[in-house]
């Protein structure tokens, strides 16, 4: 079985201010695709630890997927993709330009998101927004490949066609 962590990217609810709705929709939606969720975690706006967590889930808690929320869009505060760069090995473009190009079907503001995806060792990672709408739109859109790719990243040789 995959096993995701998420991580909710968030200064007012690691406050205890706002109350994480996408972090909990994040792990429903795994859920019902049989993945399943080790945890769900919410940290601050800021790199050093965000890193930390991406870090620690990938390579001591040995998640396959671990899907961030919040953080990707231009606001001063949103660095999500700048940490998340920081720990990759390998980006995944294509991910993040299918998000992008399925959201602008929905809303022009789809083009303002930085997320991105990527591989750090054998865990795969994926921001997305910070809303369940936009988790919901942006998980539909890569979920079909989740489980393939991470048969890759972890050594399957397994022919690519579908």
């Amino acid at each position: 079985m995959i096993r995701a962590a998420i991580v909710t990217v968030s200064d007012k609810g690691s406050q205890g201010q706002r109350e994480d709705l996408s972090g909990p929709e994040a792990a429903r939606i795994l859920a019902t695709a049989e993945i399943e969720v080790l945890s769900i975690q919410i940290v601050p706006d800021e790199v050093e630890e965000i890193k930390e967590i991406l870090i620690e889930l990938a390579d001591r808690q040995e998640a396959d997927i671990i899907v961030t929320t919040g953080g990707t869009g231009v606001s001063p505060r949103d660095v999500t993709p700048e940490a998340t760069r920081a720990v990759l090995e390998r980006e995944i473009p294509g991910m993040g330009e299918a998000m992008r190009r399925a959201g602008l079907e929905v809303t022009p503001h789809a083009m303002l998101s930085r997320a991105l995806a990527g591989i750090r060792g054998r865990t795969l990672i994926v921001n997305l927004p910070g809303s369940p709408r936009g988790v919901r739109e942006n998980l539909a859109v890569i979920l079909p490949a989740l489980s393939h790719a991470v048969a890759k990243i972890h050594g399957s040789d397994a022919d690519c066609a579908i």
